[in-house]
C-alpha cells in the first residue's frame, strides 16, 4: 500500500484526537437516550434532547454519529404496532400482590413514572411512595423518562431512609425499571425488586392513584409555560402540601388509637 513502516507504527501508535474522544463520549449517550425511549426516537429528537443537557453539537454531528452506528428512530404514521413488552428479569415476580397496606414505614414502596404538559414540552416525573403513609419519599423530574431519571428518585428514597433494607419496591415493566443499572441499583442497596404483570395497571394502583390526586389537585387546574414552572409546582406540592397533610393523617390515627386503648 506504499506506506512507509514508520509512518504505519506512527499511526499505530497515535492517541485519539480530541474530535475522537468527544465522539465516543457523545455516542454513549446517545446510545444510552436510544435505548431508554426503546429505539423509538431519531436524529432530531435526540439532538433535542441533548441539547437540553447543554451539549453543544449539531444535528449533522448527531446524525452522522447514528447512522454509523445504525441507530434510527420509528416514522411518525399509523399503525406502526405496539412495542414488545419488557420481560421481567431473572428472579423478578410480583411480591406486593396489589397488597397496598403496609404495617410498618419503610417495608414497601411502590414507584411509577407520570408525564406533565407545559408549552415548552412534556415534563416526567417519577415518584417512590411508602406504602405505610403514602409519604413521597423520592422523587425526580426531567424532559425524558430514562433510567437516569428513575434512579436518581429511588436514590433521594434510599438516601432519606436508609433503614429501609430489604423493602418492597414494586415497579411496572418500562425499560427504565427492567433495565441492567437499576436492577444492579436495587440489589446493591437491599431493595427487594418486584414489578407489575404485563397490562395490568391494577398491579401498582397506589402509585397510579397518587398521580391521579396530584393531577386533580394540583396540575389541572395550572397552565404551565415552561418545565422549570412546573418543577417549582410539583415540588411545592409534594413537598409543602402533600407530604405534611400524609404525616399528619398518620400522626391523628395514631392518637386516636392510643386513646382508646387508655379508655378506662
Amino acid at each position: 500500500m506504499k506506506v512507509s513502516a514508520s509512518g504505519y507504527y506512527d499511526w499505530v501508535n497515535r492517541q485519539p484526537s480530541r474530535r475522537a474522544v468527544d465522539n465516543e463520549r457523545l455516542l454513549t449517550r446517545i446510545k444510552e437516550i436510544h435505548e431508554d425511549s426503546g429505539g423509538i426516537i431519531g436524529a432530531p429528537r435526540m439532538h433535542e434532547d441533548l441539547k437540553e443537557e447543554k451539549e453543544t453539537v449539531s444535528l449533522n454531528r448527531v446524525a452522522r454519529l447514528m447512522a454509523l452506528h445504525g441507530l434510527q428512530g420509528w416514522p411518525r404514521k399509523k399503525g406502526r404496532g405496539r412495542k414488545t413488552p419488557s420481560q421481567r428479569p431473572d428472579g423478578i415476580k410480583n411480591h406486593l400482590g396489589r397488597d397496598f397496606k403496609a404495617l410498618e414505614p419503610n417495608t414497601k414502596w411502590v414507584t411509577d413514572i407520570t408525564e406533565v404538559k407545559t408549552d415548552e414540552g412534556k415534563l416526567y416525573l417519577c415518584v417512590v411512595l411508602d406504602l405505610f403513609n403514602h409519604v413521597v419519599v423520592g422523587w425526580s423530574m426531567h424532559h425524558r423518562q430514562d433510567r437516569k431519571m428513575v434512579l436518581r428518585a429511588v436514590e433521594m428514597a434510599v438516601w432519606q431512609r436508609p433503614e429501609a433494607t430489604q423493602a418492597i419496591l414494586h415497579s411496572d415493566r418500562g425499560t427504565q425499571f427492567t433495565s441492567g443499572d437499576y436492577q444492579r441499583y436495587l440489589k446493591n442497596n437491599d431493595l427487594l425488586g418486584s414489578m407489575s404483570a404485563v397490562g395490568h395497571c391494577a398491579d401498582n394502583a397506589a402509585c397510579e392513584g397518587f398521580f391521579g390526586m396530584l393531577k386533580r389537585e394540583r396540575v389541572n387546574h395550572r397552565k404551565y409555560r415552561t418545565r422549570d414552572e412546573a418543577r417549582a409546582d410539583i415540588f411545592f406540592y409534594i413537598e409543602r402540601f402533600h407530604n405534611p397533610r400524609m404525616r399528619r393523617r398518620v400522626a391523628n390515627q395514631d392518637r386516636k388509637f392510643t386513646n382508646v386503648l387508655n379508655r378506662p
